[in-house]
């Protein structure tokens, strides 16, 4: 596909909040039609990750917890931070193991995209995960966790009826679908 340059100038950033997980900017611009405007930036300080962990029988774990931004209860894959200076690959593996207890012997890539592009720059990399054994789970303090095994086919249909809305998992669902599951 065509790449195209940077039609966005920048004028000035001014950082507006830090902490430990984001930091957002706000940059004074001229936009591509040549008006004068201001634009916020989300910076992530870790990348998304995402697992598909899919069973000999094609079941589907899941994780369900309240989540603070939305004000409700979301059931999705199992998904954490992974720092930019780790190896994606060993923060899923890491994921995977601290909410569900499950440990995989067998890690593909699926996909990557960026969440939100609209006002940030958080990048997730969704893994499949098969040969599952179980372990015990380690959440982390700030996790409430349950965890749930459904057929692959009955997850596919709460994607589609719109009971499951987290991004990761409405996308990786739908590519594994596409790809024949």
């Amino acid at each position: 596909m065509q790449q195209h340059n940077n039609p966005w100038t920048i004028i000035s950033e001014k950082n507006v909040y830090d902490n430990p997980w984001i930091n957002l900017t706000e940059f004074s611009v001229i936009n591509p039609s040549g008006g004068k405007g201001i634009y916020g930036k989300v910076h992530f300080k870790n990348r998304a990750i995402g697992i598909v962990a899919i069973d000999d029988d094609e079941n589907i774990y899941l994780v369900g917890q309240y989540r603070f931004p939305t004000n409700h209860y979301s059931w999705e894959l199992p998904e954490g931070g992974g720092p930019l200076n780790e190896e994606p690959l060993k923060a899923a593996q890491r994921e995977l193991l601290e909410e569900t207890g499950l440990i995989a012997n067998n890690w593909q890539e699926l996909m990557r995209m960026h969440l939100s592009n609209s006002v940030t720059d958080e990048e997730a990399i969704v893994y499949l995960a098969k040969n599952l054994t179980q372990h015990e789970a380690e959440p982390e303090e700030t996790e409430d966790l349950q965890t749930l095994k459904l057929p692959f086919e009955d997850v596919f249909e709460k994607v589609m009826n719109g009971e499951i809305t987290d991004s990761i998992t409405v996308a990786a669902v739908l590519k594994l679908k596409v790809m024949g599951h």
